[in-house]
C-alpha cells in the first residue's frame, strides 16, 4: 500500500491524489496537520533527497528562514515537526521505501 503525506488544501497533493486515483491506485493519506511526521520519516526523507525535505518557496519557509539558517540538524527536525507546513509535498512511500518528495508527473505515470 502507498502512503502519500501531505496537506490536503495543497494544490500539488490534490494533483498527486487525482493522478492516483486516475490510475486507481489505493493509497493511505496521512495529513500533516493531524498527523506530524516521526523524526524517522524526517531523516529518511533526508537521506532520500539528499537535504531535509524544506519547500524553500513556500511562506512559511520565508517566516522562518532565519532559524532555519541558524539551525544545527536536532534544531532543524524540531522546526520541521512543528511547522509540518514547511515540508516539500506530496511524499509517497510504499513498503517503507520512499518513491518520491514532490509531484513527478514521471514517477507518477511509472505507478
Amino acid at each position: 500500500m502507498i502512503k502519500m503525506y501531505g496537506i490536503p488544501n495543497c494544490d500539488t497533493v490534490k494533483k498527486a491524489k487525482k493522478a492516483l486515483e486516475a490510475k486507481d491506485i489505493a493509497f493511505d493519506f496521512i495529513d500533516f496537520k493531524k498527523s506530524a511526521p516521526t523524526k524517522k520519516n524526517l531523516k529518511d526523507w533526508k537521506a532520500f533527497l539528499g537535504e531535509w525535505p524544506i519547500n524553500k518557496r513556500g511562506t512559511t519557509f520565508r517566516k522562518l528562514k532565519e532559524e532555519f539558517e541558524s539551525a544545527n540538524d536536532t534544531q532543524t527536525v524540531e522546526l520541521i515537526i512543528e511547522n509540518s507546513s514547511v515540508i516539500k509535498r506530496p511524499i509517497l512511500e510504499k513498503d517503507g521505501k520512499v518513491l518520491c518528495l514532490g509531484f513527478d508527473k514521471e514517477i507518477f505515470e511509472s505507478l
